[in-house]
C-alpha cells in the first residue's frame, strides 16, 4: 500500500497538492532543517534511515518490505504485523519505544500523547524550524494541523493497536522494569502545603509577635500563619523575628506554647535537615534508640539530602552521625545504618534487567537458598543499588522464588536487621504506603506515638502527602484526616490537620 503523495511520485518535496508538510516554501524548511543539530534525527547508531534500504524503502510503499526501518534487536513494535498496524496509527504507549541511547525520539518515555490542536503526526508537538530539529518535536515543521493519511483526525485518540508490552525489557536502554510496583513519579506537586502568594517574613512575624503579646496566645493565628506557608516561607520568620524585634522566635514560642503543639510548631520552623539532623539526635541519645526513625530517614531521603544532614549533626551536635551511630547500635543492624547514612546511593533512572535478575539471584543464595543467611548481601543490594533498579530486583525475585522479597526477609532474619531491612524494602517498593504504615502504627491502639505522627506530617507535606493519603485509604479503609481527628486535639490536632490538607 502506498500512501498519497507520499513518497512523492513526480516533482520534488514538498509534493503535489495534499502532501506533507502542506505549507508553502522548499524542504528543508527554516534553519534547523534536515538533518538537525546533533542530538536529533537520525540518531547516531543503530539509527533510522537504515544503511541498507534507505527510507522511503524501494517498493514505494510504506510499511517497508525488506530492509526499510528495521528498529534496534527486540524491536517494535513486538507484536506480530507490520508498521503501521493495520487498523491506524501509532498509539503511545507509557514507557513504549525507547529507542537506543542518542536515538529518536530524543525524550525518554517514548512518544508523547497526542495534544489536540498540535500539528502533526497525528498530532505532536509542533517543532520550530525542520523536522525534529528541536528535541522531541516529531510535528509539521511549522505546526500546520494536519493529519497522516490513513491516521485518524488531528487530536483523535488512535484506533486499537495490537497491544505491546509496557516496556520491551530486551530493548537496550530500557526503562522502569515492566510492571513498576511504585506508583507513578513525577505526577505535578504531591504535597498538601502549597507557597502562600506574597509571603513577606517581615509581615508574619508581626502576626506572630501580636499572637503572642500580652496575656495569653492568639493560637488560631498561629496555626492560621504556619499552616499556610511552606517550609521555605517559615524558615525565614525566624531571622525576621529577631531583626525586628531583637528577641529569639523559638524562645518565646517556647514560653508561650505547651506540650505537643509546641513541638509541633518548633518543628515547622526548621528546615528540612536541619529537622531530621534533630530528630536523628533524639533518636540516639538517652537511654533507648528509636531504630525506627533512623531507618525511616536515612532510607527515604536522597543522597544529596543525607549528605546534608549529616554535615548539620556534625556542626550542631560536635560528633559525626556516623560515630553517633556507631557506639549506639551493634551487628548488622549498624553496618546497615552506616551503609545508609554514606549518602552514597546509586540514582540513575535507567534499569538494567539483567542486573536485576542477577541481584534477584545473589538475594536468594544469601537467604532462603542456604543454611543460614548472609546479612552483608543483603545490605550491599539494598543501600547501593538505584530505588528503580531494587523495584526491579523485588519483582524478578518474586518471580524466581515466588515469594516476596519481605516475607523472605522475615523468615531468615530477627531483631533489629529484620526490622531495618524489611523497613528499607517497603520505603524503596512503594514509599507512600510505607509512610501510611508509620502513621497508622503511630496512632492505633493505646496512646500516640507524637514524635513520628509530628515528624512524617511535618517532613512528607511538601513532598508526597496526597499520595500518601490515598494509600492511607486504600489500606485502612479510613482517610488519613479522619485517624487524626480522633485521635489528637485541641490546637495539635488543627494545625496537623492543616498539614493533613484534607479529607479524601
Amino acid at each position: 500500500m502506498s500512501y498519497p503523495g507520499y513518497p512523492p511520485q513526480s516533482g520534488g518535496y514538498p509534493p503535489q497538492a495534499g502532501g506533507y508538510p502542506p505549507q508553502a516554501g522548499a524542504y528543508p524548511p527554516q534553519a534547523g532543517g534536515y538533518p538537525p543539530a546533533q542530538g536529533g534525527y537520525p540518531p547516531a547508531q543503530g539509527g533510522y534511515p537504515p544503511a541498507a534500504g534507505g527510507y522511503p524503502p524501494q517498493q514505494g510503499g510504506f510499511p517497508p518490505q525488506a530492509g526499510g526501518y528495521p528498529p534496534a534487536a527486540g524491536g517494535y513494535p513486538p507484536a506480530a504485523g507490520g508498521y503501521p498496524p493495520a487498523a491506524g496509527g501509532y498509539p503511545p504507549q507509557a514507557g513504549g519505544y525507547p529507542a537506543p541511547a542518542g536515538g529518536f525520539p530524543p525524550q525518554t518515555g517514548g512518544y508523547q500523547q497526542p495534544q489536540p490542536g498540535a500539528g502533526g503526526y497525528p498530532s505532536m508537538p509542533p517543532s520550530g524550524g525542520g523536522w525534529g530539529a528541536a528535541p522531541g518535536g516529531y510535528g509539521a515543521p511549522g505546526g500546520a494541523q494536519q493529519g497522516y493519511p490513513g491516521g485518524p483526525a488531528p487530536g483523535q485518540p488512535m484506533p486499537n493497536y495490537p497491544g505491546a508490552p509496557a516496556t520491551n525489557p530486551s530493548m537496550p536502554g530500557s526503562g522502569a522494569p515492566s510492571h513498576p510496583q511504585a506508583p507513578p513519579i513525577s505526577r505535578g506537586y504531591r504535597g498538601s502545603i502549597k507557597d502562600f502568594p506574597g509571603a513577606d517574613p517581615l509581615r508574619d512575624v508581626e502576626v506572630l509577635r501580636k499572637a503572642m503579646k500580652g496575656f495569653g496566645t492568639d493560637e488560631n493565628a498561629i496555626i492560621e500563619l504556619l499552616g499556610s506557608r511552606t517550609n521555605k516561607q517559615r524558615v525565614p520568620m525566624v531571622a525576621a523575628y529577631k531583626t525586628t524585634y531583637g528577641k529569639d522566635l523559638i524562645h518565646d514560642l517556647k514560653s508561650e506554647l505547651t506540650g505537643n503543639f509546641e513541638k509541633l510548631v518548633l518543628s515547622m520552623l526548621m528546615s528540612p535537615a536541619h529537622f531530621d539532623a534533630s530528630q536523628l539526635r533524639e533518636a540516639i541519645k538517652g537511654a533507648g534508640t528509636d531504630e525506627a526513625c533512623l531507618i525511616e530517614i536515612l532510607s527515604s531521603r536522597s543522597n544529596a539530602e543525607i549528605n546534608e544532614i549529616t554535615r548539620i549533626y556534625k556542626a550542631e551536635y560536635g560528633k559525626s552521625l556516623e560515630d553517633a551511630i556507631h557506639s549506639d547500635t551493634s551487628g548488622h543492624f549498624r553496618r546497615l545504618l552506616v551503609s545508609l547514612c554514606q549518602g552514597n546511593r546509586d540514582e540513575r533512572e535507567t534499569v538494567d534487567i539483567s542486573l536485576a535478575k542477577q541481584d534477584a539471584q545473589k538475594l536468594y543464595a544469601a537467604g532462603e537458598n542456604k543454611v543460614g543467611t548472609d546479612e552483608s548481601q543483603f545490605n550491599a543490594i539494598l543501600c547501593a543499588r538505584s530505588k528503580p533498579h531494587l523495584r526491579a530486583v523485588f519483582q524478578e525475585y518474586q518471580q524466581m522464588c515466588g515469594r516476596d522479597i519481605v516475607k523472605s526477609i522475615c523468615r531468615e532474619m530477627s531483631g533489629n536487621v529484620e526490622s531495618g531491612m524489611v523497613a528499607v524494602v517497603k520505603c524503596i517498593k512503594n514509599t507512600p504506603a510505607y509512610f501510611a504504615e508509620r502513621l497508622h502504627k503511630a496512632m492505633q491502639g493505646a496512646g500516640t506515638k507524637d514524635t513520628t505522627l509530628i515528624r512524617i506530617m511535618v517532613s512528607r507535606s511538601e513532598i508526597d502527602m496526597l499520595d500518601i493519603r490515598q494509600e492511607y485509604v486504600k489500606t485502612y479503609g479510613k482517610s488519613l484526616y479522619t485517624h487524626i481527628s480522633g485521635d489528637t486535639s485541641g490546637d495539635y490536632k488543627k494545625l496537623l490537620l492543616k498539614l493533613c490538607g484534607g479529607s479524601d
